[in-house]
């Protein structure tokens, strides 16, 4: 599994005795979703910026319907770079078994980068704001949601590893979003997590936008052997490789 990891991320896999391979960025938005520079801009601000290996990442769904075009020009764009770039696309977990808001087509991807934005709960799905009203009012508590959130999480990466290398979005930041502290998260819960990461091949990326996970789950979550890799989540090409956050953990 380790080899498989380091492939699917273009050497930037990272044990609990590794540092974060800087050179590598694992996800990236380009002008086809949440972006706003050409994928050949934003190959050109990589290599600017030093970097080895590159992943696109842009928001997909069932409604996407510019996969082919998106991965084409990905596609082309290796001809120009030494880099290694991977095609794959952001997709949310919409119920509380796992359950994937998907394109149409995977065949153009080489990965799926698995995010939870909206806490799936009963028939519901809670953005931040409507998280931190319940809690707010008493009718979830902090425990609650940290437990659900973190089971769709497991559940979401065990079905999109079944189509694709997956890899796992700005862990556990809907908690921030709503005002939860981290600390919610017990140590059994990332526990969980840690276990469906190693079982799947699932690497978790560490998102300089979003500054997720934090340090405590970093920490953790490398303590328990989950593969570690350095997101920008840019959404401009100059944001691209450009670390503040991930040096700091």
């Amino acid at each position: 599994m380790g080899a498989e990891r380091d492939s699917v991320i273009g050497g930037g896999a990272v044990g609990t005795a590794c540092a974060l391979d800087l050179r590598v960025d694992a996800h990236v938005h380009t002008g086809f979703s949440a972006g706003r520079d050409a994928v050949g801009v934003v190959v050109s601000a990589a290599d600017r910026a030093g970097l080895s290996a590159l992943t696109f990442a842009d928001q997909a769904g069932p409604e996407t319907t510019w996969l082919t075009a998106y991965a084409d020009a990905v596609r082309r764009a290796r001809h120009r770079t030494e880099l290694k770039l991977r095609v794959a696309a952001e997709v949310e977990v919409v119920r509380p078994d796992g359950w994937l808001a998907l394109p149409s087509d995977l065949a153009q991807l080489d990965a799926l980068s698995v995010a939870v934005s909206g806490l799936p709960y009963g028939d519901d799905l809670l953005d931040a704001r409507e998280l931190r009203r319940r809690l707010t009012a008493g009718v979830l508590t902090a425990e609650q949601a940290a437990e659900a959130l973190v089971a769709a999480t497991v559940k979401g990466i065990e079905r999109a590893s079944r189509y694709v290398p997956s890899q796992l979005a700005r862990p556990l930041a809907l908690l921030t979003q709503a005002g939860v502290d981290d600390t919610v998260v017990s140590a059994a819960l990332v526990g969980d997590l840690a276990a469906a990461c190693r079982t799947t091949g699932t690497v978790v990326e560490i998102s300089e936008a979003w500054r997720s996970p934090s340090p405590r789950l970093v920490e953790m979550l490398r303590e328990a052997g989950v593969t570690l890799v350095p997101a920008s989540d840019a959404r401009y090409a100059a944001e691209v490789g450009r670390w503040q956050y991930l040096r700091r953990v």
